[in-house]
């Protein structure tokens, strides 16, 4: 989590509780007037949970200023533009997330994305992206309109065939080999990289297991342009646009750009990838 966040997070949590001490109420009454555990308080109060804008309502009609509901839930807003949970983002769906990433994308000339565990979105094929969103509705908990989804992110890559911008990939090799999808699709996602290799409108560089690297890529980010830096952890995501911060991404880039195989190179790391699944499938023409 962002220091930025937790500081903002923190803040909010300050305002909250000098609202309650106006109000001349206790935590542990303001819960039971509320319905909620005491601890909820106490997290809300610390910066230790984000709240959500129903919890600012309620604080506010509690301790008797509801005008103030306005200011807080912008307060939320400018916290949540810097970091979002993935439930609260897929509560809508699949297909909301995927539309509200492409607005993102229309805006950009040149997107660099590094994965290091999954085949990138705008790169994956429908059969891989079906098995991705099930997995991932599955594990937040969140409405499974998984075909809705799979035909936004499809939209979303017609941009790779639009002159005037340009897309930078990088996919360590490990995602390459990690089975999120069953064997046959894997082979057609496979199949579907390299045929990419020379494409104009983009470039696809592959960091081989055994390169040296001079950093270690922790997780995979995306890079808008210089004004953007996007980054997924397993519950949330950051949306980092801080100078400093988005120089040291690219930085990141570089160094991984430096060790990553491209053209030739990059298309036998792939074949190798498809071999080593089931010989069967491996053997099957592309």
């Amino acid at each position: 989590m962002s220091t930025k966040f937790q500081t903002a997070r923190t803040a909010l949590g300050a305002r909250l509780r000098e609202m309650r001490a106006e109000a001349g109420l206790s935590g542990r009454g303001v819960a039971e007037a509320l319905g909620w555990p005491p601890s909820k308080v106490s997290k809300l109060e610390h910066g230790r949970q984000t709240p959500t804008n129903e919890d600012l309502a309620a604080w506010a009609r509690i301790v008797g200023q509801p005008s103030v509901e306005a200011e807080l839930t912008a307060r939320l807003r400018s916290l949540e533009s810097h970091y979002a949970s993935w439930k609260r983002q897929l509560a809508a769906g699949t297909r909301a997330r995927q539309e509200a990433w492409h607005a993102d994308e229309q805006r950009t000339r040149m997107l660099r994305n590094f994965e290091a565990a999954c085949i990138p979105g705008l790169l994956q094929t429908a059969d891989y992206a079906r098995h991705m969103f099930i997995r991932t509705t599955a594990l937040h908990k969140t409405p499974a309109d998984v075909e809705e989804g799979v035909r936004a992110r499809m939209r979303r890559q017609q941009a790779l065939y639009e002159s005037g911008r340009t897309f930078q990939f990088l996919i360590w090799e490990s995602a390459l080999r990690v089975l999120i999808s069953p064997p046959d699709v894997m082979a057609g996602q496979l199949d579907r990289l390299a045929g990419l290799i020379g494409m104009g409108t983009l470039t696809l560089g592959i960091v081989p297991l055994g390169a040296s690297l001079t950093v270690v890529p922790t997780h995979g980010f995306w890079v808008y342009d210089e004004r953007l830096v996007r980054v997924e952890t397993i519950g949330a995501e950051l949306k980092l646009v801080d100078a400093t911060e988005i120089a040291l991404y690219l930085d990141v880039w570089r160094q991984l750009d430096e060790a990553a195989a491209y053209g030739a190179r990059a298309h036998r790391i792939i074949a190798a990838a498809r071999t080593a699944l089931d010989p069967e499938i491996a053997a099957t023409p592309a």
